[in-house]
C-alpha cells in the first residue's frame, strides 16, 4: 500500500505540474497550423481536378443525375464521341497546342539561355538597365500587351496565322531572369577564362561549356513556358479566327459556348479538359529527372 501511494504521488518525468499529461503541448499545436493551412490549400486546388477526372467518366445522363464524386461508366463512349465530333477536330486542336507549346517553348528557352548567359557573364554598358527593363516585363500582365501585339502583327498581315501565336511567345522575360540567375551560379568565371585561353570562340564556350552546365535551369524555363503557352487563351482568342488553327483552350471554349444550346456537349467539354491535362502531367514526370540529377550532382560536388 505504501509503495502504491508513493507511485501515485510522484510526478511523471517531463510532465508539467498541474497539467493533463494526455494533452499535447501548446507549441506542438501551434506547429500544426501551417500543416493544416497547407492541407486546406491542397484540397482547394485538387478538388476541381478530382471533379474533372470523375466527371469525365460519366455519360450525359449520369452527369446530372448521380452524386458529384461518384464515378460513371461512360468514359470510353465520351472519348469516342469527342473523337467523332466534327471529324476529330479536337485532336487537331490538341496538335495545334502541341505545336505552339513545343516550338514556342524551345525558341523561348534558346533566347532565354543566350540572353541570360550574356547578362551574367559579360560586362557592358547598359547591362543593368536592360535587366531592369526585363524585370519590368515580368511584372507586366500579358493582357496589357495583347492588343499592341495584335496591332503590330495586323500591320504585317500575320494575324490568323500560326506565327501570330508563336512570335509573341518567343521572348519570355521571366525565363531570361531565371537564365541569368542560374548562369551566374552554375557557370564559373574561371572556366570561361580557361576556354578563352585555350583559343575557343565565345560561341563555342557557350555551346560546349556553359550550356551543359545550364541544362537543369533551362529545363525549368522550358517547363514554365510550355505550361504558359499550353494554357494560353487570350492571345489565340485575339489573333485567330480560323477554328482549324485553334489551340485546345480556345477550341474547348467554343465547344462550351455551343453547349449552352446543346447540353449533350458538356460531357465532351469535360472529357476534353481531362485529356488536355494529361500532356502536362506526362511532361512533368519526364523532365523531373533533370532536377533530381542536378541535385545529385550538386551533392557530389559539395
Amino acid at each position: 500500500m505504501s509503495s502504491l501511494a508513493v507511485s501515485q504521488a510522484e510526478p511523471v518525468a517531463g510532465a508539467a505540474p498541474g497539467t493533463d499529461q494526455s494533452r499535447p503541448p501548446l507549441r506542438r499545436r501551434i506547429a500544426l497550423i501551417p500543416t493544416a493551412t497547407l492541407l486546406l490549400g491542397a484540397i482547394y486546388c485538387l478538388l476541381p481536378v478530382a471533379w474533372v477526372v470523375i466527371a469525365a467518366t460519366k455519360s450525359g445522363r449520369e452527369l446530372f443525375s448521380t452524386f458529384t464524386f461518384l464515378p460513371g461508366t461512360g468514359f470510353v463512349e465520351n472519348v469516342q464521341d469527342l473523337s467523332a465530333y466534327r471529324d476529330g477536330v479536337y485532336w487537331e486542336w490538341m496538335g495545334n497546342s502541341a505545336l505552339y507549346a513545343v516550338l514556342g517553348a524551345l525558341l523561348s528557352t534558346c533566347v532565354s539561355a543566350v540572353s541570360g548567359y550574356a547578362l551574367a557573364i559579360y560586362r557592358f554598358r547598359g547591362r543593368e538597365t536592360i535587366f531592369n527593363v526585363l524585370l519590368a516585363g515580368v511584372l507586366m500582365p500579358p493582357v496589357i500587351l495583347a492588343i499592341p501585339q495584335y496591332l503590330l502583327l495586323a500591320k504585317t498581315d500575320l494575324t490568323d496565322s500560326y506565327l501570330s501565336v508563336l512570335l509573341p511567345q518567343i521572348l519570355f522575360p521571366y525565363g531570361v531572369y531565371l537564365a541569368r540567375i542560374y548562369a551566374a551560379a552554375a557557370v564559373p568565371a574561371d572556366v570561361v577564362e580557361a576556354g578563352r585561353m585555350d583559343g575557343a570562340s565565345e560561341w563555342r564556350i557557350f555551346t560546349r561549356i556553359a550550356l551543359p552546365m545550364m541544362i537543369p535551369g533551362m529545363v525549368t524555363v522550358f517547363l514554365f513556358q510550355f505550361v504558359a503557352i499550353w494554357n494560353n487563351f487570350l492571345l489565340p482568342y485575339i489573333m485567330l479566327s480560323d477554328d482549324e488553327k485553334f489551340p485546345i483552350t480556345l477550341g474547348l471554349f467554343t465547344l462550351l459556348e455551343q453547349g449552352a444550346n446543346t447540353p449533350a456537349l458538356y460531357t465532351l467539354v469535360i472529357t476534353g479538359a481531362f485529356l488536355a491535362v494529361l500532356p502536362l502531367v506526362a511532361l512533368f514526370l519526364v523532365i523531373q529527372r533533370f532536377w533530381s540529377l542536378d541535385l545529385l550532382s550538386g551533392a557530389v560536388k559539395s
